[in-house]
C-alpha cells in the first residue's frame, strides 16, 4: 500500500506537447507509470509517442481513459486554471510541476478548492513517486520530474520541500536496502497544496511505512506544526532536516517560500522544534538517512 497514489494509478499529462512535458512523459512511461492521455487544448486527436492519446480536455481525457490523476506542465500564467481544470474533472490527485506561478493566482486556486474532493500536491515541486518492484524500481507510479532509477520499493516515507534534497534522501535509503514507501515532494512555494502536516497523517496511517523522513526549509511553519503533531500523535520514527541554516535573514533562498523575516522561520527554531517532538535532526544532508536508522 502507498499514500496518494498506487502503482497502478491512471494519470494524464497537461503539457505534454510541450519540450518539458514531453521529455518527462517519456520518462514516466519508460519507468513502467500507468500514463493513458496528455492534455493541449487544440491538440486533440493527436499521439504521443505513438502510445498516448492526446485530448483538448481534462474532463474528455479523463472520461475516455479513466485517469484519476494529472501532472501540470504548463507555463505559469495558465497553471492555475489547469489545476482548476483537474479539480472540475473530479480527479482525485493533481501534481503541479510549473514553477513562478503568481501567489494570487494560488490563493484563488485554494479558494476554489475549499471543499473539493481533489488533493493538490505542487506548485513548484518533483511531484510524487510509489516505486514499483521492477528492476530499478520500475513498474512503479512516477507522477513528476522526480529520477525514477534511483528509488527502490520499501517502508520509509519521505516527504520534502525541496526537490534535490528529496532525491538526495530518497538515494540514501536506497543504498542502505531500505527503500520507500511513497516519496512526496511538496514544493516550496507560500501558498502550497498539501504541507508535512498532511502527508506525515497519511504516513502514520499507512501500515506499509515504517518510518518518515521530513525535510524543510527555512520560512513559514510548516515545519513546527508538522512537528507538533508528531509529538502528540505520531506512532513511528520521523528523521528531519532543516536547509537554509546559513541563509541571511530576509532574504530568499531558492524558493519562494524560504524566506526569514521577522525572526520567524529560523532554522534553529525549526530544529528545536522537532528535537521537542522527539524527532531525529539531521544536522547535514548526509546524515538522514543514517539518523532515521539510528532511531529504527
Amino acid at each position: 500500500m502507498a499514500i496518494l497514489a498506487q502503482t497502478d494509478t491512471k494519470f494524464l499529462i497537461q503539457g505534454i506537447t510541450g519540450g518539458f512535458g514531453g521529455r518527462h512523459a517519456e520518462l514516466s512511461l519508460e519507468y513502467g507509470s500507468r500514463l493513458v492521455a496528455g492534455v493541449t487544448p487544440g491538440k486533440g486527436g493527436q499521439m504521443f509517442a505513438d502510445k498516448v492519446p492526446v485530448f483538448d480536455s481534462v474532463a474528455e481525457a479523463a472520461a475516455e481513459t479513466g485517469a484519476t490523476a494529472s501532472a501540470i506542465f504548463v507555463p505559469p500564467p495558465f497553471a492555475a486554471d489547469a489545476i482548476l481544470e483537474g479539480v472540475d474533472a473530479g480527479l482525485d490527485l493533481v501534481v503541479c510541476i510549473t514553477e513562478g506561478i503568481p501567489v494570487r493566482d494560488m490563493t484563488r486556486v485554494k479558494a476554489a478548492m475549499a471543499g473539493s474532493s481533489t488533493t493538490l500536491i505542487g506548485p513548484n515541486c518533483p511531484g510524487i513517486v510509489v516505486p514499483g518492484d521492477g528492476e530499478d524500481s520500475t513498474g512503479g507510479c512516477r507522477i513528476g520530474i522526480s529520477p525514477g532509477y534511483i528509488h527502490k520499493q520499501g517502508h520509509i516515507g519521505v516527504v520534502s520541500r525541496s526537490g534535490t534534497l528529496t532525491y538526495e534522501a530518497v538515494w540514501q535509503i536506497t543504498t542502505r536496502g531500505l527503500g520507500q514507501s511513497t516519496c512526496v515532494g511538496i514544493g516550496g512555494d507560500p501558498v502550497p497544496g498539501m504541507s508535512h502536516l498532511d502527508i506525515i497523517k497519511l504516513f502514520n496511517d499507512d501500515p506499509d511505512t515504517h518510518g518518515i523522513v521530513m525535510i524543510g526549509e527555512i520560512g513559514g511553519t510548516a515545519e513546527e506544526e508538522a512537528a507538533a503533531w508528531v509529538k502528540e500523535n505520531c506512532k513511528k520514527p520521523v528523521a528531519g532536516f532543516i536547509a537554509g541554516a546559513t541563509a541571511p535573514p530576509g532574504r530568499r533562498m531558492g524558493h519562494a517560500g524560504a524566506i526569514v523575516s521577522g525572526g520567524k522561520g529560523t532554522a534553529a527554531a525549526k530544529k528545536e522544534a522537532l528535537r521537542e517532538a522527539g524527532i531525529g535532526v539531521a544536522e547535514t544532508p548526509s546524515e538522514m538517512a543514517d539518523t532515521l536508522l539510528k532511531m529504527m
